[in-house]
Formats: C-alpha cells, structure tokens, sequence
C-alpha cells in the first residue's frame, strides 16, 4: 500500500492555526473526523493522549508523530499539518516542532496499512525530504515529495545486514520497539543504519512493530555479535541476549543518541546481561526496584475507585454529617445513595484492586484472583472484638504480594505437568492453589495485621500540636521532592490509607502540598518574568490550572530545566503548607481534585478559608524563592 493511500488531500492541512501542543492535536483530530476516518472523535483523543503520556512524540528536527492503535478508527490514515513559526511540543531536542505528521492506525489494520504508516517515519529522517514538505506551497506538492521518496526508498522492514557496511571489526545488532509500534520502532531502526553505515559498522536491526516482528535477529547473528542495542519502551524478547553485552536504552535515544549508541556498542560499553528465568522481563529500560513497580501497579488501578468513591462520598454530606443515615433528621435519600455507591461498593473495593493488581504485576493473569481475595480477606477478617476494616491498606499491600509469589511458586510446581494438561493450568490449577494457600496464610496473619494497622491509626490521631504540625512538614516535602515519583506516591498513598482509616486530616494535607510546586512555579513566571524565557511563562499559565486540579507534575518542566533551584523552592513551600494545614487541623474527605473539593471540607466556610490561606502561603513562598534564586535570562525567547 502506498502512504499517498493513507495521507490524502482531505487530511492535510498546510498551515495549521494551532499555537499549542494540545491544539495541534485537537486540529488534526478534527481534519481525521472531517475526513471520515474516525467512529469516535473523543475516544481517538484519549487513545492519542496515552499515547503522549508515555513519552513525547516530538522526535526533534522540527517533527512530531502523535499516534495512536484505536478502536475508534474506523479507515486508517496520516494527517499532516505544517506550522510555519513553530510550537513548542516538548520535542526531544527542546526545539519548536514545524512538521505535524498524525498517524490513526485501527486495531484491526492489516500489515500493508501499517507497513505504510512505519514507512512514512523512516522518511522524516531525511532533511532533504523535510525540506521539500516545509517548503510546499500546495497539497499536491506534499503529496508528490512522499510518492516521489516512495519511489526512491524502501521501508525499514526491509533493512536487512546486507545493506549494512560490512566492516570485521565490529558486528552490532539492536531492536527497538515502542508502545504502538507505528512510528518510532522504525525511525529509531532507520536512523541507527544510516549511521551505522556512514561510521562503516555492521549493523542489523530487528523492528518489533504493530505488523509483527520484523529482520529477526537469528541464533548465529547473536552468537556472532560483539555487541548489542536494545531501545525499547516496551517488552522484547530479552533471554536470547544472555551473556552477551547489550545496551538496554529507550527507542527515543536511539533516534536522538545514534552515534553515542554506536560508539558504546564499538567499545563494547555495556554490562553482560544475565536473563533472570524466575521472572519475566517487564521493561528494558526499567530503572525502578520490583517492589516499587508492583506496589505501583496496584496503586494506579486501585485510584479510580478511590478519588470517584471518594467524592461520591463527600458529595453526600453536602446535605448533613448524617445524611445517609435513615434514623437522622438530616436523611436524604439521595445522598444515602451517593453514599453507599462511594463508600459501600467503590471505597470496598479499592483494597481489594489494590492487592488484585499488586499480585497480577508479579504473576501476570493467573496472580489477579488470590490477590482480590487476599484483598478482601484483609478487610474483612478481622480476629478483634468492635473493629471493622480489617488490616487495611497494610494488610492489602501484603496480600498482593502474598498471592502474586505464592502463585510463581504455584505456577513453578505444576510446570512439569504434561502438555495434555496445559489448558487446565490458568483456569483450574492456579486459581484453586493460589485462591487456597494465599486465602488461608490470610485468615491466620490478617488478626494480629488488623491490631497492628488499627493502633497506628490510633497513635496518628492522637497526635496533636507541634507533633501534628511536624508530621505534616514531613508529607509536604515529599509530596514536592520528586514531583509525582515514588517519594510522592509514597505519601499520597498514605493520605489514601489514612482517609480509608477514617482520618481526614492526611489526605487534606497531601493534596494541599501537592497543588503549591505547579501553583508556585506558576506565580514566579508572573512576578518574575525576565527571568524566565517565553516558553516557560506559557508553561507557567498551564502550571495554574494543574496545580489547582492537584496535578503535581505540573511543575516537572521548570524543575527538569533548573532542579537545584525550583526543587528546593518547591519543598519549602509545600512542607509550609503542610504544616500550616495540620495547624489549622483541616479534614477532607476527599481523595482529589484540589480546589473544585475544597467546598467539601470539615467546618465549614471557615475552614474552607484557612485551606485556601495555607495553600496561597506555600505557594507564594514557592514563587518568591524560585523567582528570587533564579538569574535573568539573557534571551527571553
């Protein structure tokens, strides 16, 4: 299939009105959806933006390839926009970006779709070609530089060592996969040989894309190589590497890094790598510990019914303390409901989820059921007189590790079973162990769990004064120290714990200080603008609006630019209002969303004020500090 198939007059637009990142993807959405390329214009957009969250597709050189695998295409397609003056989308080179290239790509598209789709990347590497689109004065000459480079060149699939210099020195393999598999696989794999061949190295590439695996590397190449490159952001198959030195390394790298890549893998730069058979390899490029990755997994999933519970359930008390209640003057009948949606079913279940995905993280599938009944044992199985709630979040987080390596060992044990028998292993063997043996050490360790989670709880809420307003310095900085890392996590997940726990004065400590490092990098862009360039006073702008939903990473563009000064700036103001908000000893009962929920805090308009006063007080102190370390810039571009 030809690109010219796919990137049509009907989805080009040759000079873009968009001024922003999120309105040139809004823009070319739209051009898909007037070309009748889309089902579902809102679900694309979704599909696009996960897609960016995991990674800017602002390769540099003045290109972006925003992409997207999803349901919601109904004819795949490219659309294309030009912007003449630049926009700023977070490129890999911290360049404008000029060149817009949209790729839609259906779940069921077939090879020859996305053959085509990964040829167009390869092409971008070439300056000559970008020349020719930027220079365009008519659709038709757009579409006449892509047929004529289709005549000229082959797809990267093609690539094979034979194509490659042929140098005795060196022999360098490398794989690069991405996510979707659309774009960056191939411009990364065409980028390494077009290098390789101008510094005379022999290199063979395998692409892992969305069409399948492509120049597979063989036993003898491995065996014959000196060195390897693996840029992935996504699992490939690593157990084949063992013992030899592989560079593990993101597909970005491998676009913008080339030749250092290259020259590491001349030298031989890279540790031997040794395949762990007990365990699966879940990320080549993973630099977080297994703890962290698997507590985190089961706290990302376990979110949604925490913060919509959560709100359900404050949203109830809008109409009294004692609203759900039936016996209470202050009854209302659909308040109750909200209540026992948020609290009764979603907040329920969050334990329960958080172990499931814990134990799915280290087990895969067969892990997800002992974990959700580990879960629900923890929160339900409590072994002491008058206490409701089990062990908690403490005895939910063991839980999933629990069940996810008794189910390892589960799976290990019946591994020798006979290949007649395969079918029966995920549906009758690892649930029935795993549910058991997870199911019964629960019932045995979750009493003395529940003693132990109950008396912290206890211990924290009967703290009071300079202990109380200590504990809160404590969260604030780490809710600003890593900006949403694990540091972060660590604390909002307490808050979490503690709200769980009945204790709403965590979780409105947390937020509070997790909104200042947006909102206070915002105010310093304001007061102080020579000292920040164009881009970071537009950032500034976007930094108001995260860090009043509560979006900490908001700050995560000043901090990665100048991070001895914003990070430090960031802390002192959020450990402020941490400790100012215990202070006024202000209670939430919402897990989220930062000031559309300060309405619902404990004690009325009152309190509601000194909320707001502490976080405008970390986040002024935030502001003045980063602004006031900070020097004037000498270009304010």
């Amino acid at each position: 299939m030809k690109i010219t198939q796919l990137l049509t007059e009907a989805t080009i637009i040759l000079d873009v009105k968009a001024t922003s990142k999120q309105d040139i993807l809004t823009e070319l959405i739209n051009q898909f959806d007037r070309a009748g390329n889309l089902n579902d214009t809102g679900a694309f957009t979704k599909d696009i933006l996960a897609r960016e969250e995991q990674g800017t597709t602002g390769i540099g050189d003045g290109i972006a390839i925003p992409h997207a695998k999803s349901a919601a295409v109904k004819v795949p397609g490219i659309a294309f926009g030009r912007s003449l003056p630049g926009i700023d989308y977070a490129s890999l080179d911290g360049q404008p970006a000029h060149l817009f290239f949209m790729i839609a790509a259906s779940e069921g598209a077939n090879n020859d779709h996305l053959e085509a789709l990964s040829r167009l990347a390869t092409f971008l590497m070439d300056s000559n070609f970008r020349e020719k689109i930027l220079n365009a004065t008519s659709k038709n000459e757009i579409l006449q530089a892509v047929n004529d480079k289709e005549i000229e060149l082959e797809g990267p699939e093609e690539i094979d060592e034979s194509k490659s210099s042929l140098s005795p020195t060196s022999k360098i393999l490398a794989v690069t996969a991405c996510p979707t598999g659309i774009a960056h696989t191939y411009m990364a794999a065409q980028k390494l040989t077009d290098k390789a061949k101008e510094m005379g190295i022999s290199l063979k590439v395998e692409t892992n894309g969305s069409s399948g695996v492509k120049n597979r590397l063989t036993d003898a190449d491995i065996a014959e190589a000196d060195a390897i490159i693996v840029a992935a952001d996504t699992k490939v198959e690593m157990a084949r590497f063992s013992g030899k030195p592989v560079i593990q390394t993101k597909v970005g790298k491998a676009i913008y890094e080339t030749e250092e890549l290259l020259n590491r893998a001349i030298i031989k730069d890279a540790p031997i790598y040794k395949h762990d058979k007990s365990k699966e390899d879940s990320d080549t490029s993973e630099t977080k510990n297994g703890f962290y990755k698997h507590l985190m997994n089961g706290v990302s999933n376990m979110l949604p019914f925490v913060v919509g519970g959560g709100i359900l359930i404050a949203l109830s008390f809008f109409w009294g303390i004692n609203s759900s209640d039936p016996n209470s003057a202050d009854y209302n009948a659909f308040a109750a409901m909200l209540n026992t949606i948020g609290g009764g079913n979603a907040f329920f279940l969050m334990v329960p989820v958080l172990a499931g995905f814990i134990a799915s993280s280290i087990a895969d599938r067969p892990g997800f059921a002992p974990g959700m009944v580990g879960g629900l044992i923890a929160i339900t199985v409590t072994g002491v007189d008058g206490v409701s709630g089990g062990s908690g979040f403490l005895g939910g987080i063991i839980a999933g590790f629990l069940a996810g390596y008794v189910t390892v060992l589960v799976k290990k044990a019946f591994a020798a079973l006979p290949d007649a028998l395969e079918g029966l292993k995920p549906v009758l063997f690892y649930p029935v162990f795993g549910i058991a043996i997870t199911g019964l050490i629960m019932m045995m360790i979750n009493p003395p769990l529940t003693k132990l989670y109950t008396g912290m709880s206890v211990f924290l809420e009967g703290l009071g004064g300079t202990n109380q307003v200590l504990v809160g310095i404590l969260l604030g900085a780490m809710m600003a120290i890593d900006m949403g890392g694990p540091i972060n996590k660590a604390a909002y997940t307490f808050g979490i714990a503690m709200l769980d726990a009945q204790n709403f004065g965590f979780i409105a400590t947390v937020m509070a200080a997790g909104m200042v490092p947006p909102l206070g990098m915002a105010i310093a862009t304001t007061l102080f603008k020579k000292r920040f360039t164009k881009q970071e006073r537009e950032a500034g702008k976007t930094a108001y609006v995260l860090g009043a939903c509560f979006i900490t990473e908001g700050v995560i563009p000043f901090a990665a630019a100048d991070p001895a000064r914003v990070i430090p700036a960031s802390v002192a103001g959020a450990a402020l209002t941490g400790g100012l908000t215990m202070l006024f000893d202000i209670g939430l009962r919402a897990p989220h969303g930062g000031v559309f929920v300060m309405g619902l805090v404990d004690g009325g308009i009152g309190k509601v004020l000194l909320y707001a006063l502490a976080i405008v007080a970390g986040a002024m102190v935030t502001g003045l500090l980063a602004g006031i370390l900070k020097k004037n810039k000498i270009q304010a571009i």
